[in-house]
Protein backbone atom coordinates (compact mmCIF):
# COMPACT_ATOMS: atom_id res chain seq x y z
CA UNK A 1 0.00 0.00 0.00
CA UNK A 2 1.40 3.43 -0.82
CA UNK A 3 1.92 5.14 2.01
CA UNK A 4 0.85 9.66 2.02
CA UNK A 5 0.24 12.31 4.17
CA UNK A 6 -3.10 12.00 5.45
CA UNK A 7 -5.33 14.97 4.82
CA UNK A 8 -6.68 15.00 8.45
CA UNK A 9 -3.08 15.72 9.58
CA UNK A 10 -3.55 19.12 7.96
CA UNK A 11 -7.09 19.30 8.83
CA UNK A 12 -6.36 18.85 12.18
CA UNK A 13 -3.43 20.84 12.75
CA UNK A 14 -5.43 23.96 11.03
CA UNK A 15 -7.75 23.29 13.71
CA UNK A 16 -5.32 23.40 16.64
CA UNK A 17 -3.76 26.43 15.07
CA UNK A 18 -7.14 28.40 16.12
CA UNK A 19 -7.75 26.20 19.43
CA UNK A 20 -3.97 25.85 20.78
CA UNK A 21 -5.33 25.10 23.94
CA UNK A 22 -5.07 22.36 26.74
CA UNK A 23 -8.76 22.21 27.17
CA UNK A 24 -9.24 21.59 22.97
CA UNK A 25 -6.52 19.51 22.79
CA UNK A 26 -7.39 16.86 25.60
CA UNK A 27 -10.68 16.67 24.29
CA UNK A 28 -9.36 15.78 20.60
CA UNK A 29 -6.22 13.99 21.91
CA UNK A 30 -7.82 10.72 20.53
CA UNK A 31 -7.83 12.31 17.12
CA UNK A 32 -4.23 13.34 17.29
CA UNK A 33 -2.90 9.83 18.40
CA UNK A 34 -4.59 8.43 14.93
CA UNK A 35 -3.49 10.94 12.85
CA UNK A 36 0.21 10.88 14.77
CA UNK A 37 0.38 7.18 14.27
CA UNK A 38 0.10 7.79 10.36
CA UNK A 39 2.29 10.56 10.06
CA UNK A 40 5.52 8.45 12.41
CA UNK A 41 4.72 5.99 9.22
CA UNK A 42 5.38 8.60 6.88
CA UNK A 43 8.95 9.47 8.12
CA UNK A 44 9.62 5.40 8.89
CA UNK A 45 8.71 4.98 4.86
CA UNK A 46 10.96 8.54 4.76
CA UNK A 47 14.13 7.37 6.40
CA UNK A 48 13.97 3.63 4.87
CA UNK A 49 13.89 5.23 1.11
CA UNK A 50 16.82 7.19 2.59
CA UNK A 51 18.56 4.12 3.89
CA UNK A 52 18.42 3.01 0.05
CA UNK A 53 21.49 4.81 -0.86
CA UNK A 54 22.54 6.83 2.84
CA UNK A 55 23.69 4.92 6.24
CA UNK A 56 20.51 6.62 8.42
CA UNK A 57 21.16 5.37 11.97
CA UNK A 58 18.18 7.19 13.77
CA UNK A 59 15.10 9.04 13.24
CA UNK A 60 14.21 11.58 15.94
CA UNK A 61 10.32 12.49 15.65
CA UNK A 62 9.40 16.01 17.73
CA UNK A 63 7.08 16.03 20.23
CA UNK A 64 3.75 18.29 19.68
CA UNK A 65 4.14 19.72 23.08
CA UNK A 66 6.09 23.15 23.13
CA UNK A 67 8.44 23.75 25.48
CA UNK A 68 7.18 27.41 26.65
CA UNK A 69 9.19 28.17 30.06
CA UNK A 70 11.36 30.85 27.85
CA UNK A 71 9.36 31.88 25.50
CA UNK A 72 7.25 34.67 24.75
CA UNK A 73 4.23 32.45 22.88
CA UNK A 74 2.78 30.84 25.63
CA UNK A 75 0.99 29.00 23.34
CA UNK A 76 1.56 25.27 24.69
CA UNK A 77 1.06 23.08 21.18
CA UNK A 78 3.26 23.07 17.69
CA UNK A 79 0.98 23.39 14.64
CA UNK A 80 3.57 21.22 12.60
CA UNK A 81 5.21 18.01 12.51
CA UNK A 82 8.97 17.67 12.23
CA UNK A 83 11.37 14.96 12.48
CA UNK A 84 15.16 14.72 11.82
CA UNK A 85 17.15 11.94 9.95
CA UNK A 86 21.03 11.75 11.08
CA UNK A 87 23.56 10.42 8.73
CA UNK A 88 26.11 7.57 10.97
CA UNK A 89 28.51 9.61 12.31
CA UNK A 90 31.43 10.55 12.78
CA UNK A 91 32.12 9.20 8.67
CA UNK A 92 29.09 10.78 7.15
CA UNK A 93 28.13 14.54 8.35
CA UNK A 94 24.95 16.62 7.63
CA UNK A 95 21.50 16.08 8.22
CA UNK A 96 17.95 15.99 6.88
CA UNK A 97 14.45 17.22 7.91
CA UNK A 98 10.70 16.88 7.24
CA UNK A 99 8.36 19.85 8.08
CA UNK A 100 4.80 19.54 7.26
CA UNK A 101 2.54 22.10 8.04
CA UNK A 102 -0.54 23.38 6.00
CA UNK A 103 -1.28 26.64 4.11
CA UNK A 104 1.83 25.95 2.04
CA UNK A 105 4.11 26.03 4.68
CA UNK A 106 5.74 22.46 4.86
CA UNK A 107 9.60 21.70 3.62
CA UNK A 108 12.44 19.68 3.81
CA UNK A 109 15.78 20.82 5.01
CA UNK A 110 19.21 19.51 4.52
CA UNK A 111 22.80 20.58 5.95
CA UNK A 112 24.46 21.71 8.90
CA UNK A 113 22.21 23.41 11.29
CA UNK A 114 24.52 24.30 14.07
CA UNK A 115 27.76 22.98 13.61
CA UNK A 116 29.73 22.13 16.53
CA UNK A 117 32.42 24.74 16.94
CA UNK A 118 35.93 22.73 15.95
CA UNK A 119 33.54 21.78 12.80
CA UNK A 120 32.51 25.61 11.54
CA UNK A 121 36.14 26.45 11.69
CA UNK A 122 37.27 23.61 9.62
CA UNK A 123 34.64 24.33 7.55
CA UNK A 124 36.05 28.09 7.42
CA UNK A 125 38.88 26.87 6.96
CA UNK A 126 38.65 24.57 3.85
CA UNK A 127 36.70 27.72 1.98
CA UNK A 128 39.58 30.40 3.22
CA UNK A 129 42.14 27.64 0.97
CA UNK A 130 39.77 27.04 -1.59
CA UNK A 131 36.13 27.73 -2.42
CA UNK A 132 36.15 26.25 -6.22
CA UNK A 133 35.00 22.81 -5.32
CA UNK A 134 32.34 23.73 -3.32
CA UNK A 135 30.83 26.45 -5.60
CA UNK A 136 31.16 23.86 -8.71
CA UNK A 137 28.71 21.65 -6.50
CA UNK A 138 26.35 24.20 -5.75
CA UNK A 139 26.18 26.19 -8.85
CA UNK A 140 25.65 22.73 -11.00
CA UNK A 141 22.28 23.71 -12.67
CA UNK A 142 20.81 20.33 -11.09
CA UNK A 143 21.87 20.82 -8.13
CA UNK A 144 19.98 24.38 -8.08
CA UNK A 145 17.13 22.91 -9.60
CA UNK A 146 16.11 21.38 -6.41
CA UNK A 147 18.19 23.09 -3.57
CA UNK A 148 18.57 26.85 -4.72
CA UNK A 149 20.58 29.27 -2.76
CA UNK A 150 22.76 28.24 0.23
CA UNK A 151 20.90 29.75 3.21
CA UNK A 152 22.11 30.32 6.80
CA UNK A 153 22.78 33.14 9.11
CA UNK A 154 25.84 34.81 9.37
CA UNK A 155 28.55 37.12 11.34
CA UNK A 156 28.02 40.76 10.33
CA UNK A 157 31.23 40.97 8.63
CA UNK A 158 34.11 38.18 9.15
CA UNK A 159 34.67 35.66 12.02
CA UNK A 160 37.90 36.26 14.46
CA UNK A 161 41.14 35.00 12.71
CA UNK A 162 39.44 35.66 8.89
CA UNK A 163 40.02 38.33 6.68
CA UNK A 164 36.43 40.34 5.78
CA UNK A 165 38.32 40.95 2.23
CA UNK A 166 38.47 37.25 1.46
CA UNK A 167 36.76 36.31 -1.66
CA UNK A 168 35.33 33.74 -0.23
CA UNK A 169 33.58 35.65 2.75
CA UNK A 170 30.32 35.09 1.57
CA UNK A 171 30.92 31.45 2.34
CA UNK A 172 33.07 31.74 5.52
CA UNK A 173 31.08 34.10 7.45
CA UNK A 174 28.22 31.70 7.66
CA UNK A 175 27.31 30.58 11.10
CA UNK A 176 24.77 27.62 9.40
CA UNK A 177 24.87 26.02 5.98
CA UNK A 178 21.55 24.56 5.01
CA UNK A 179 19.55 24.47 1.80
CA UNK A 180 15.46 24.37 1.66
CA UNK A 181 12.95 22.97 -0.60
CA UNK A 182 9.47 24.02 0.09
CA UNK A 183 6.15 22.25 -1.15
CA UNK A 184 2.96 23.51 -1.03
CA UNK A 185 -0.33 21.46 0.46
CA UNK A 186 -1.38 19.74 -2.72
CA UNK A 187 2.46 18.69 -3.47
CA UNK A 188 2.50 17.46 0.53
CA UNK A 189 -0.65 15.41 0.21
CA UNK A 190 0.34 13.86 -3.49
CA UNK A 191 0.77 10.42 -3.62
CA UNK A 192 4.42 11.25 -4.93
CA UNK A 193 5.75 13.63 -2.27
CA UNK A 194 7.33 10.61 -0.92
CA UNK A 195 9.22 9.77 -4.08
CA UNK A 196 9.85 13.68 -4.75
CA UNK A 197 11.23 13.60 -1.50
CA UNK A 198 13.75 11.08 -1.50
CA UNK A 199 14.47 12.30 -4.87
CA UNK A 200 15.66 15.89 -4.28
CA UNK A 201 17.62 14.15 -0.56
CA UNK A 202 19.81 11.76 -3.11
CA UNK A 203 20.36 15.16 -4.81
CA UNK A 204 21.91 16.45 -1.70
CA UNK A 205 24.54 13.68 -1.74
CA UNK A 206 27.56 15.97 -3.45
CA UNK A 207 27.34 18.46 -0.73
CA UNK A 208 27.37 15.91 1.90
CA UNK A 209 30.19 13.97 0.25
CA UNK A 210 32.52 16.85 -0.09
CA UNK A 211 31.32 18.11 3.72
CA UNK A 212 32.09 14.82 4.99
CA UNK A 213 35.20 14.80 3.38
CA UNK A 214 36.19 17.93 4.54
CA UNK A 215 35.15 17.29 8.19
CA UNK A 216 36.76 14.11 8.34
CA UNK A 217 40.27 14.83 7.71
CA UNK A 218 42.95 18.00 8.59
CA UNK A 219 43.89 20.63 6.32
CA UNK A 220 46.84 18.40 4.74
CA UNK A 221 44.19 15.86 4.03
CA UNK A 222 45.00 13.22 6.58
CA UNK A 223 42.36 11.87 8.37
CA UNK A 224 41.28 12.37 11.94
CA UNK A 225 38.99 9.97 12.74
Amino acid sequence: MNITVPKAAFDFLKKLENNNNREWFNENKKEFKTIEKEIKGVYNVVMNNLNKHDNIDRLKMFRIYRDVRFSKNKMPYKTHFGGSFHRMKPQLRGGYYLHIKPQDESFIATGFWEPAPADLFRIRKEFEMDDGEIRNIMHKESFKRIWGELLGDEVKTAPKGFSRDHTAIDLIKKKQYIFIKRFTDKQVLSPNFIDEVDQAFKGIRPYFDYMSDVLTTDLNGVSVI
